[in-house]
């Protein structure tokens, strides 16, 4: 009696409010997933992912290029381009090709762990991305229209980098909100080139076969070995 006694009505209400506003806080809290932890279980998803086919679009400036990626866990990688056409890049968990047909020229480079070959929209590459950028929400958690006019919902995460040794200054990138897929990301080199990337119409584990990573360039294309390195 002589602790309540002690305060008067307008002390209770101060306190109550308070306490009110603590719960409050708390449960908002509760509900709140940070940009890092949502980004990490798309990271996550993507690893129980055994292979995937995904239609693609890049856009470099004004030049567009578009086709076909083919992916299997946990490093192969294929795309076939139909803009330009029958333009192929390809690696087969060791030796990565590139078969340019204008210049008929095929690139090739031994791969190595130093070296190694990362996509954006694999596990590894997002675990990179991670590691190496900071991510945030664009706008929030909450999804909202891919594009203005658009009724695809999607997450927006925004990755800034860490060091200013990484090749983008920072990249956007947009999960549906359903599938969890990757549907667009958007690279900002240091000079301000944007380089977007549009992903359409997955299909999930397909029963890829090694086979389909296996690629034999035309035998009258000029071969240059060790490209990324040469001077």
């Amino acid at each position: 009696m002589f602790i309540f006694s002690r305060y008067n009505n307008s002390n209770m209400k101060k306190t109550f409010f308070a306490v009110l506003a603590l719960f409050s806080a708390s449960l908002f809290a509760q509900s709140i997933t940070t940009a890092s932890a949502y980004f990490k279980t798309i990271s996550e998803y993507y690893a129980t992912i055994k292979d995937y086919e995904v239609e693609f679009e890049i856009k470099v400036d004004k030049q567009e290029s578009a086709g076909n990626l083919s992916f299997k866990a946990p490093d192969l990688l294929r795309l076939d381009y139909t803009n330009p056409e029958e333009q192929v890049i390809c690696y087969n968990g060791e030796v990565l090709t590139i078969y340019l047909p204008d210049s008929d020229a095929v690139l090739q480079q031994s791969i190595t762990e130093d070296t190694g070959v990362e996509a954006l929209t694999t596990p590894q590459g997002l675990s990179l991305l991670s590691r190496y950028y900071t991510v945030a929400y664009e706008t929030g958690q909450n999804a909202e229209p891919l594009e203005d006019g658009s009724d695809e919902m999607v997450v927006k995460f925004i990755l800034t980098r860490k060091s200013a040794s990484e090749a983008f200054r920072y990249i956007s990138i947009a999960v549906n909100e359903q599938t969890k897929l990757i549907r667009r990301i958007e690279a900002v080199t240091p000079k301000g080139e944007a380089l977007v990337f549009n992903f359409f119409d997955y299909k999930l584990n397909q029963d890829i076969t090694d086979q389909r990573f296996i690629y034999d360039a035309p035998s009258s294309a000029n071969n240059y070995n060790n490209f990324l390195f040469s001077e």
